[in-house]
Order: C-alpha cells, then structure tokens, then sequence
C-alpha cells in the first residue's frame, strides 16, 4: 500500500482558502491542510461555538502547526457571524458547546495566540483571492456555507474562476448528526447551501455519513496517537476530551468523529477516497421537520442534472496514516 507522500516543494501545492467554524475536529483539519496545502488564509464563519472563540481557536491552531506569528503568515478573516437569513438582531442559531466544550477545544482553554485577526471581512478576501489567482483557489468548506454564499451573492463572476470546493456537510439518505434529518452545517445555514451547491463550482460533498463509517477514532486509535509523544499528538488529544464522551452518550459512537479532517484527507488526495458518484443535491429550507436535509437524488427520479460529486467510501486505513503523518510532524 502507498501512503500519501505531501509534496515538498510548496511550488506544487495547490493554493487553497480555509472556510472554518473552529471546534474541536476543525482544528485537526485546519493542521491537515497546512501540512498538504498552500493556505492562502482562513475564514470564520458562525456556527460550533461563540464567534470569537472559534477565531480565537483558529489562531491558536496555526500556532500550534509552527506557522503562526504577529506576521500573520496564514491569515485569519472573520466572516459572517449568523446564518444568511437570520435578521442581525434575531437571538443566535444553534451553538453546540455541548459537543466541542464551553471552548471548542474540548475544555482546554488555551492561552491567546499571538498572532491577531486580518484586517478586512472574509468575503472580500474571498472575492479578491479568488480574481488574483483565476482558477488557481480550491475551496475547503468545513462549516456552514455563510460566507461563501455572500461571496457568490456580491460577486457572482466569482463562480467560474473557483477551481474546486470540497464540502463537509450534509449526508446521503442517512441519520443527521443535528436532527435525525440533518447535518450541523447544512442545518445551520440550508439557504447558503442551497445557493452554494446550486451555483455550478464544481463540488465534492463528504457527509456525515463518511464520518461515522470511516473516521471514528476508537480508545486504541487514541492510545496509538498518544504514543506519537509529539506536541501534535497531545493538542489531538486535548481537544477531543468533550466529544469522546459526548459520541458515547448521545450518537452512540464509540469513539471521536472527524469529518472535517476527512474532508482534507480527501481533497489531499483524492485516491482515499475509493467511491465516488455525481448526483443531483439540494438542501431543504422550509420541513417542519426536515430543515437542512440534504436531498441527494441517487436514482435521478426528480430529473435534474448532477451538480455534486458525493464520496461514498474511503480507504479507512490511509485515511489514519495521513492523521498520523499530520500529527507525528507537529513536534
């Protein structure tokens, strides 16, 4: 079997831009993505904890990666802050300290990083980001799709000069993570997915039903990471605190789930993942019951053309070494 090797040159890396609402399994996924790609910067969306904490997380991960710094090498821009349609002064959408801790980091309360936010709103960065650099800048969505769906709204030209968005969110004709209908992300923001998914970027979607297959993390998984005895290896740890538990008592999962850092897996190297299928996708945004189910129309009955690429396998194996590649280099 051959691992992913990440290439060495950063010449070859694909330049990409990080759309994050910084908890727990973000923060290992934003590491995955400064190990494989050229991170052009990171934006900050509302949604798994308080706004400015996730913002506060984000910088402290790429500090703990060894690329942060007053400089602000990998930049960070706060975003939207509340859902597309959610009025400015509405209470909050849904939070879920409950899964990720009072802080996202799964109670570890990190001191602040020293490097502070961009100057600037994300979307603009979006914007201008993607014009300088046509057809060069993949997408690594691993939160609701708030600013990208403003971006498209502000800027539509946008559109065509996007080389690829990869997508955690959602699920095919599965158990939701949020409601038994939906995923976290879509839940939180349907319209913006609906608007996203819909725009014609080219996308690939890796539900939450690919997390619970593939990338939960057992008791020995985390006695394997800890013997890593790097620093990587201890902040993988001290972030999924909360969540172990929580898997164990609500979802009935034994072990951690990370699907946002299977989705950097994947657009890493798209060879992990070992089934794949284009169908068409929307998100519902008015079901009583059903609000941000992810309607994927595998036996083409409602007639529309495929617009998602939807992952329906991953080599599970690989998909642990590359997390192990990532946190055994993070000394």
């Amino acid at each position: 079997m051959t691992l992913y090797q990440p290439k060495s040159d950063p010449k070859e890396r694909r330049k990409v831009i990080i759309d994050t609402d910084t908890a727990g399994d973000d923060t290992i996924a934003i590491l995955t993505a400064l190990h494989h790609f050229e991170v052009m910067g990171i934006m900050m969306t509302g949604g798994n904890v308080q706004f400015d904490q996730e913002v506060e997380n984000a910088l402290y991960t790429i500090q703990v990666a060894g690329q942060g710094g007053a400089d602000g090498k990998i930049p960070v821009f706060k975003g939207c802050e509340r859902p597309l349609l959610m009025p400015w002064n509405s209470p909050s959408h849904l939070t879920v300290e409950d899964v990720h801790g009072s802080d996202g980091m799964g109670g570890a309360n990190f001191p602040l990083a020293e490097q502070r936010p961009a100057e600037g709103h994300a979307v603009d960065f979006l914007i201008d980001t993607v014009h300088r650099y046509s057809g060069e800048i993949t997408l690594l969505a691993i939160a609701p799709l708030t600013n990208i769906a403003m971006a498209i709204q502000k800027d539509p030209t946008i559109v065509p000069k996007i080389a690829h968005l990869y997508v955690m969110g959602g699920t095919n004709n599965s158990l939701g993570n949020i409601t038994p209908a939906a995923e976290y992300n879509f839940y939180t923001d349907p319209e913006a997915a609906s608007l996203v998914l819909n725009s014609g970027i080219p996308t690939t979607m890796v539900g939450w039903d690919m997390c619970i297959d593939f990338s939960l993390m057992d008791d020995d998984d985390h006695a394997e990471i800890a013997a890593l005895g790097t620093s990587g290896a201890a902040f993988f740890g001290a972030v999924n605190k909360v969540v172990m538990q929580f898997n164990k008592t609500v979802h009935r999962l034994n072990g951690t789930t990370h699907p946002d850092t299977l989705l950097m897996a994947v657009a890493a190297d798209e060879s992990i993942m070992t089934k794949s299928q284009s169908y068409f996708v929307d998100v519902e945004t008015q079901g009583k019951w059903t609000r941000g189910y992810s309607v994927v129309d595998i036996n083409g009955r409602l007639g529309f053309e495929p617009n998602v690429r939807v992952c329906e396998g991953i080599d599970r194996s690989r998909f642990k070494q590359m997390l192990i590649d990532v946190l055994s280099a993070i000394h």
